[in-house]
Order: structure tokens, then C-alpha cells, then sequence
């Protein structure tokens, strides 16, 4: 096992070998990544300068024969937050990286000039990349597949929002797939990295491929066999939209409302029937849920794209106003190819035009631009506007927090937790997912913990300790997956026993291993990036949802009227606590960080609990 260390200002590498202990213990994937990250990390760093560093993790099983195993974790110092921050993407790219003999690449430094990573086995090579400035993402891959005359290699790249370092900036591989939350494309920005281009030649090893092949020939079986695995392949997580809106939980004129009216023109049948037409998947999936969309006809023919899917849908759909869905899927496209996290830039585009309805911006504040719901033109406008730090849109780059250090009086519309943009779910009709968000490392983002459904189902008169402990189990087993190297969708919408993987894990290195074990191994990896962001300043007044869900009641809609009370939120967050086995004040115990085998991070959280 191998750790790829390129330093950009010395244009230098050096190929570190991994112990047994240090691999069994974190993982890989986002355990990796985070260990990495805190053995570098200081606390006066900035994200954006070259000191900061950016680890890029595929799994133990990424790569291998089995469901789903194309996913890889990006960790570093996020400058969207200021805190931990990773990011996930899926398609072929970490595979590639470990087929040229990698299980991780840390990147440190800046390169004195744009320039790309040119990684062909073990000939690594750091060349300019000024022919791609300005490129878009997708352009980028492209042209660098033509340039290198192989289509095979695998691309990861910046579009001109990581160029300019905008903090809602993502990577972009595999023709649209995102690592968006965070700002990853932020950090290569900074370090002057385009791209990273990677050909790779070798097997994977596994230590007893017989038993993982066995193992993986009956999941792919069970999962071609459930009852919605070919619905899923149709319609992938665009079939949320209609799930959402009948639930109540849809994202509606910038969280305002949790239903919209117009969600039966926006959702899984509009795509399937008049824009689909084709499918992906990331390496080895038989779910296939990526949809390859065209616009044929109007203002926006001739886009095409893979997406949108839910999350981009809804905060460019009913988030915004908009029951276009050509329009969606320019929006996706403009994204892509400029490099911005979906989420976060129709997050604050909505804030904005709530800002304006309410006269809390003026219209020169928004450079002559009036924004209203539902107008699609103003929309790409204002994508635009972010990615080339324009106007209006610089400010936005910044992202919540610069938002609402201009316009202070932005601040109960921010939705958002430590700074980064909440996902596409509302929390005011279930305080699980409003701790989640609270609680989550990375800021309020759903792929730590979406234990909305299960509450929906359950009823709200269930106890608080059982709440609290559907958190923590979500937390600890979605996380596992990135550590794996797998996506969590055949376990969370198939059904997939978690027990599985456990399993695959054994067989891929050669030494058992029970899913209880792993967990725990996740839950210490959660503790770590605790102890990381509880260096750089965070404190428990930062682990709460965004004001709305407590001040705004929602108006339509299954759950009317309803708002988060906020006694009953600080009783669970004290029931969090404990049960993670952290101080009132949300710092691991000593003996939570013994137990954890982090007896380092003790003298860091010392000084802390006495400043309280």
C-alpha cells in the first residue's frame, strides 16, 4: 500500500509505503484522509495557501469486483468552512489512481505556474496546464484525453470557478461527476492545479479473490432482484422529487415553504419521458443511476448533461421558483462546466431573491439584476456571475459566511450550518435531521445522516435517546462507506444488508473483520475529525440548524404550521453529547480520544475545555 506525496512549489514527489497498522486502522478513503490531515494540520493555516493540503482516498475496495465501488474521498481544510471538510465522488478516477498503484495522493504546495498531474503508472510528471485556462471542467477533460491521445485516462479538473477560487468551487471527473460540497476546486485552485490525469495499468490485489467473487456474484444477484432495482436504474435519485413533495420536506423558495405546487413538472417521469436518453454508473454498479438528459427544443436546446439528480433538481427547481426542467439542466450544465457545487450556488441564489423580495438588498446591490421566483434567465445570470466572481456574484463566492459578513441582515435566511449550505431536505418536521445537520463535521450536508424517512415513518412520539442514537448510527455507517471506497445507495434505497461489506472488506485483505468492528473504526475516524475542527475554533455554539427551522413555520403543505422547538433541540444535543461520549461542550472526553486511539489530539482539547 502505497501514499503518492507531490509537493507543487518543489515540483517534487516521494512514494511513502503504509504499514499494516496505519491501513487496518483507518480504512482508507475518508479515514485515511482525515488521519493525513490532522498529522498536518496547524492551526493558523489558511485553506487557500499552498501550506493547506488536499488528500485524495479511494478505498480498500474501490476498484474491486463487488456493487459500487467507485467511490473517492477528497479531505483537507475546507475554505468554504474554515473547518474539517471532505467531499465524495464517484465514476472511474480513484480506480484509475489505485490501477497506477496509489491508495492516496497528498498534495501540498503551490505550482508556479496553471499546470496539470500527468500520473502514468509509476511516470509522474507535473506539466503546464496554461493551454487549459479558463477551460471549463468538462472542456478540460476533453481536450486533455485528445492532447495525451488516449481516452481511457481518467481526468479530474477545475473549471474557472476553482481558478478563481471560489469557495463553493468543486473537481470534476468523469464528465459530471462532482466532488461538490467543500471546495475542493477551491484548494487546486489555490495550488494552481487544473487537473490531475491519471493512466494506470495494474491489478488490484485481494487476498482471497475466490471468496470475494463468490460474495459479489449473490449481491449483484440480490440486488438485480428487488422490486425497484429496475425503477432505480430509470429514474436513479430524480424519483426523490415526488417523495419529497408528498413528505413535505421539499426545499420551497429558499426553505420558506417545504411543498411546491408545481414538483409534478420537475420530477423522475418528466425526465424519463421527454429529456432522457441514456444512463451511467460509477465502476462496477448495476444500479446505473446516473441519466444522461438533452434539451431537444426552446431557449436551452441542445444541452446535454449527466443529472440533474435530487439534490440539484430541487435547489434549482422549487428552491428557486423554477418548473422548468429544461432550465434545471442548463443550470446543472452551467455548474459543471464552470466547476460549482449545485447545492450551495441555488442555495444562495434563493437567498437572494428572498433578500430582494423583502427589500433587504437593493437593486444596485444585486447590479441592476431584479430577481424574482421563477425566472430562470436571472438564475444562469447569476451562476455566472459566481464562478467569474462578478458583481454581485464575488460576494457570493464567498459563500454563507461571506454573504452574511456584507448583509448582516441576511443572516435568519442563510440556511446553513458552520458555513456551508444546508442539503435539499427541511429539518422542521423531523429534529433528526435537524441534528444531523447540526452535529455533521462538515457542516449541514444529508450524506452524514439522512434519518429523515425513518422519523417520518416512526412518528414523532418516539424517545429522544432513540433519536439521537439513529444520528449517531447514521453517522457512523454512511461514513463507513467512504472509508470503503463504496456508495451508500444500494444499502439506503435497495436495502443492501451493511453486514455485506463487512464481508467484502474480510476477503479483499485477508483478515476478518465484523461490521460492529468497522463501525467502530468509523466512529473513531468521526471523533478525529471532532478533535480536528475543535482545534481550529469550533465550539458547541456552532453545532445547531439554521435559524429558520426554528422561527419560520412552514405554510403549506402535510406539516403547516410547523417550526422545531428549540428546548427540545438543545435536550437532544446534550443526549448527543453523551452518548458520543463528549463533554457538554461537545469535546470528545479524554477517554472517548483513549478509546478512539487518539491520544494525541488529548493535549489539544485541554486548553480548550479550560477556555470554557
Amino acid at each position: 500500500m502505497k501514499v503518492l506525496h507531490v509537493d507543487l512549489s518543489e515540483c517534487k514527489t516521494h512514494v511513502e509505503e503504509v504499514d499494516e497498522e496505519f491501513a487496518l486502522k483507518y480504512i482508507g478513503g475518508r479515514g485515511w484522509g482525515a488521519r493525513l490531515v490532522w498529522e498536518h494540520l496547524k492551526e493558523d493555516t489558511d485553506p487557500l495557501s499552498p501550506e493547506n493540503i488536499i488528500v485524495i482516498a479511494p478505498g480498500p475496495l474501490s476498484g474491486l469486483y463487488l456493487p459500487s465501488a467507485g467511490k473517492t474521498s477528497i479531505c483537507s481544510i475546507s475554505p468554504t468552512t474554515g473547518i474539517y471538510g471532505d467531499s465524495n465522488i464517484g465514476g472511474m478516477f480513484g480506480v484509475e489512481l489505485r490501477q497506477a498503484g496509489f491508495d492516496a495522493m497528498v498534495i501540498n504546495g503551490k505550482a508556479p505556474e496553471l499546470s496539470y498531474l500527468w500520473i502514468d503508472d509509476d511516470d509522474i510528471q507535473l506539466k503546464s496546464a496554461e493551454k487549459y485556462a479558463g477551460m471549463g471542467s468538462i472542456e478540460t477533460e476533453h481536450q486533455l484525453r485528445e492532447d495525451i491521445g488516449d481516452e481511457t485516462v481518467k481526468v479530474a479538473s477545475i473549471g474557472p470557478a476553482g481558478e478563481k477560487m471560489v469557495k463553493m468551487a468543486c473537481i470534476t471527473a468523469d464528465w459530471g461527476r462532482n466532488a461538490g460540497r467543500t471546495g475542493m476546486g477551491a484548494i487546486l485552485g489555490s495550488k494552481n492545479l487544473k487537473a490531475i490525469a491519471i493512466r494506470g495499468t495494474r491489478d488490484l490485489p485481494v487476498a482471497d479473490l475466490k471468496r470475494l467473487t463468490g460474495i459479489s456474484d449473490k449481491a449483484f444477484k440480490k440486488l438485480s432482484r428487488h422490486n425497484l432495482f429496475e425503477f432505480w436504474q430509470r429514474q436513479g435519485l430524480m424519483s426523490v422529487i415526488d417523495y419529497a413533495n408528498t413528505a413535505g420536506i421539499i426545499p420551497t423558495h429558499n426553505f420558506k415553504d417545504t411543498h411546491f405546487e408545481d414538483a409534478g413538472k420537475i420530477n423522475g417521469d418528466v425526465m424519463e419521458l421527454e429529456y432522457k436518453i441514456g444512463d451511467t454508473a460509477c465502476f462496477g454498479c448495476p444500479m446505473a443511476c446516473g441519466n444522461v438528459n438533452l434539451v431537444k427544443d426552446g431557449k436551452y436546446a441542445g444541452t446535454v448533461i449527466e443529472g440533474p439528480e435530487y439534490e440539484t433538481a430541487a435547489m434549482f427547481g422549487s428552491n428557486v421558483g423554477v418548473s422548468d426542467f429544461s432550465a434545471i439542466l442548463r443550470a446543472n450544465y452551467l455548474c459543471d462546466e464552470y466547476g460549482i457545487d449545485t447545492i450551495t450556488a441555488g442555495s444562495l441564489i434563493s437567498v437572494m431573491i428572498e433578500a430582494y423580495e423583502k427589500d433587504l438588498v437593493t437593486l444596485e446591490d444585486l447590479d441592476g439584476m431584479a430577481l424574482n421566483w421563477g425566472d430562470d434567465e436571472s438564475v444562469m445570470e447569476m451562476i455566472r456571475k459566481i464562478a467569474f466572481r462578478e458583481g454581485v456574484g464575488d460576494t457570493l463566492a464567498e459563500g454563507a459566511y461571506g454573504v452574511i459578513e456584507r448583509w448582516p441582515q441576511l443572516a435568519p435566511i442563510v440556511n446553513h450550518v458552520k458555513g456551508l449550505d444546508q442539503s435539499a431536505y427541511d429539518a422542521r418536521v423531523a429534529i433528526t435531521m435537524a441534528l444531523g445537520y447540526a452535529t455533521s463535521d462538515i457542516g449541514a450536508h444529508h450524506a452524514r445522516a439522512w434519518p429523515v424517512a425513518k422519523e417520518l415513518e416512526m412518528g414523532c412520539n418516539w424517545d429522544l435517546n432513540e433519536k439521537a442514537d439513529l444520528v449517531i448510527y447514521h453517522q457512523t455507517v454512511r461514513p463507513l462507506f467512504d472509508m470503503l471506497g463504496v456508495c451508500r445507495l444500494p444499502w439506503i434505497e435497495l436495502g443492501f444488508d451493511e453486514n455485506t461489506y463487512a464481508e467484502f472488506f474480510s476477503a479483499a485483505v485477508g483478515i476478518e473483520f465484523t461490521l460492529e468492528e468497522l463501525l467502530k473504526l468509523s466512529n473513531d475516524i468521526y471523533n478525529m475529525t471532532r478533535a480536528i475542527n475543535i482545534r481550529l475554533g469550533l465550539t458547541r455554539d456552532d453545532d445547531r440548524p439554521p435559524e429558520r427551522v426554528f422561527n419560520d413555520p412552514i405554510k403549506t403543505g402535510p406539516h403547516a404550521g410547523k417550526v422545531l422547538n428549540r428546548d427540545e433541540f438543545r435536550e437532544i444535543l446534550d443526549i448527543y453529547y453523551q452518548r458520543r461520549g463528549w463533554d457538554m461542550d461537545g469535546i470528545p472526553t479524554d477517554e472517548t480520544l483513549k478509546a478512539s486511539g487518539l491520544e494525541d489530539a488529548i493535549e489539544y482539547m485541554e486548553p480548550k475545555r479550560k477556555a470554557e
